[in-house]
């Protein structure tokens, strides 16, 4: 009897934090708000260049935070699966724009190489949590990502980057 209570204790906190857990300030079909912030060149990017007539996946992480570094394998895999695609009314295909939520730009570059993440598209203001990405997307946990559509549109929302692997699929021409 003890086991089953505690059991049931584990299972209600861990639905509990996931509904806690959830974006509530990007709603899917509401335009991505634009990001336009430096890479590790300091080069100024644009969500709004990058995601012309492509699916584009939005993720935050940071170079601290253990759960983002352990998903980003499978990120990694993500990328290589879809990079090249061809898909539906999408005519550049499809990338990953990550967003650091880091503060010290050495650690954030070293993490990008060291996690072989290797798409073009990288921003950050070294903002931490107060960072604006952040404030514009409603970030209040990571890893946390989003799907833009071709259009511009988010098409879904993420507590894990690799759950876009579903949608992905139906975009995919056949």
């Amino acid at each position: 009897m003890k086991r089953l209570l505690v059991l049931f204790a584990l299972t209600l906190g861990l639905s509990t934090t996931m509904v806690a857990q959830e974006n509530t300030t990007i709603k899917v079909g509401q335009k991505a708000p634009e990001l336009k912030f430096k890479n590790p060149q300091d080069k100024e990017i644009s969500l709004a260049q990058i995601s012309k007539g492509r699916y584009v996946l939005l993720d935050f992480w940071a170079s601290w935070c253990r759960p983002c570094r352990m998903a980003n394998p499978r990120l990694v895999e993500l990328y290589e699966k879809y990079k090249d695609a061809k898909f539906k009314d999408a005519k550049n295909g499809f990338t990953i724009v990550s967003v650091s939520m880091d503060q010290r730009k050495e650690a954030w570059i070293k993490a990008i190489e060291s996690d072989k993440l290797k798409w073009e598209y990288h921003m950050s203001d070294l903002g931490g949590w107060q960072s604006k990405p952040a404030a514009l997307y409603g970030v209040e946990f990571i890893p946390q990502a989003f799907l833009v559509g071709p259009d511009g549109k988010i098409v879904a929302k993420y507590n894990f980057a690799e759950q876009a692997a579903a949608d992905l699929e139906k975009f995919i021409k056949k």
